[in-house]
């Protein structure tokens, strides 16, 4: 697989003329001010591209059914309540037509991965399938068939509460003790045979809420390498309830009580005081930022200057996927915390574009967080790679040190015409090359499930 770009960025910096050539989902060769190549895919500006690093894509489906205001305060727990009485009724072949849609989706907006946050693993009461991997098995199928990269993380999810409440209702489908759960793993490990190479899974205990301090270490301990990621301190009520039950706030527990280094992807970590988020930066853990999500559910706004100040790394995601804007994300992020501190230009530190920083951070932090090895342009990285169309006029007036933020905060993901994951060109002259036939498998599965919600 070859391309040849006008403009590229480059480990750091933008080049001209640049040939990339890619080998098995491996970036083999990097050449600046060189002519086109013979069979070369010909693009206008190249970029790394991102990892969304949380997603539920089940929940796409539940887009703007969600946003209507009902008696009494509503908030991120009665949405929650929506939630469960929603995926009562999802089958696994929906499951399958959803996600499938939903990363076809990503993969137009500019993602070249997904980080799926797996947690619906089981039939409406609770009972397991036949094979215990039903539904990741259609995880998995729904990124063969778009191509995107996946970081599968199935989700430990065990109690309903803090206090170790039984799980009830909707949760039901979530429920694994540990054994299971890491049988669930095992099994999902095995499943990586049938899949590109490029393919992860990884770990994920729910939330403090949803899993306790014993089946926590243990579950870590037994798997020794590869991604964790766990919601933590979304909401103030799970500040409240955790530090009840366990004496500390949510982050600072999880500093205190595991060891939490790179292999580690925070969801959320939106409300957290100075010295959680100075300690949550040095340890060198991702922030997984939804702020589409975060802004949706009313869940707050993270710290995100303290955090820069201090080094930390941080990534986007989609979460619900009530709206897959990989642009939209990046602006959201900065435009609230410029709403709270009443400023411009906040994330970044010192002197700089709030774009670059914004964009390669998502880059370098996503790659971390999806055990990829990507997020830049580079000899031996995995060919994620996203072009975008500089003559579009929320781009064709700005210098290349300018595109950037162009992006950030003048576009729309219209811009973007090609991604490649691990080098499968799956996005081509802005539609993916599936979109037709995985459209309308989607809209069968939804008149479907419309007819029993």
């Amino acid at each position: 697989m070859r391309i040849h770009a006008k403009t590229a960025f480059v480990q750091g910096n933008w080049m001209k003329d640049v040939q990339v050539t890619c080998a098995n989902g491996i970036i083999t060769d990097v050449k600046a001010n060189a002519g086109p190549l013979a069979g070369a895919t010909s693009i206008d500006v190249l970029l790394p591209a991102l990892c969304n690093l949380h997603s539920h894509t089940f929940q796409r489906a539940m887009a703007g059914m969600t946003d209507f205001r009902a008696a009494g305060q509503e908030s991120f727990w009665t949405w929650r309540d929506l939630m469960y009485r929603f995926i009562g009724h999802l089958t696994p072949d929906q499951i399958e037509a959803i996600a499938a849609l939903t990363f076809v989706e990503m993969q137009e907006a500019g993602y070249a991965s997904a980080a799926e946050f797996h947690y619906v693993h089981h039939q409406p009461d609770g009972t397991p399938y036949a094979r215990l991997t039903e539904l990741s098995d259609r995880i998995f199928a729904a990124a063969a068939e778009t191509g995107i990269g996946l970081t599968h993380l199935p989700v430990l999810y065990t109690y309903a509460g803090v206090n170790q409440e039984p799980l009830a209702g909707g949760q039901l489908r979530f429920s694994n003790d540990v054994d299971r759960y890491l049988r669930l793993i095992d099994d999902c490990r095995a499943a990586l045979s049938y899949m590109p190479d490029d393919t992860r899974v990884g770990i994920a205990p729910h939330s403090l809420r949803a899993t306790s301090p014993e089946d926590l270490a243990r579950t870590v301990q037994a798997m020794p390498d590869g991604p964790i990621h766990i919601h933590i301190s979304e909401q103030l009520k799970e500040v409240e309830d955790v530090q009840a039950k366990l004496g500390q706030r949510p982050v600072e527990w999880l500093l205190n009580n595991a060891e939490i280094n790179n292999r580690w992807c925070l969801i959320h970590a939106t409300h957290m005081t100075e010295a959680e988020t100075i300690a949550m930066a040095k340890s060198g853990a991702v922030a997984g930022l939804c702020p589409i999500t975060e802004s949706n559910l009313g869940d707050g706004a993270f710290n995100g200057p303290t955090y820069l100040e201090h080094g930390g790394a941080f990534g986007l995601g989609s979460d619900s996927n009530v709206r897959i804007s990989l642009t939209e994300e990046l602006r959201t992020l900065e435009y609230s915390r410029r709403l709270r501190d009443m400023a411009r230009n906040v994330l970044v530190v010192g002197e700089g574009s709030v774009g670059k920083t914004l964009y390669t951070g998502a880059a370098r932090a996503g790659s971390q967080a999806s055990g990829r090895d990507s997020g830049e342009i580079a000899i031996g990285k995995l060919a994620d790679l996203v072009a975008i169309n500089r003559d579009h006029p929320a781009l064709c007036a700005l210098k290349d040190d300018q595109l950037f933020d162009g992006l950030c905060f003048a576009a729309s993901d219209n811009v973007v015409t090609d991604t490649w994951s691990a080098g499968r060109h799956m996005l081509k002259s802005g539609r993916h090359i599936a979109r037709d036939a995985i459209t309308q498998k989607y809209r069968t599965s939804i008149k479907k499930l419309l007819k029993v919600i």
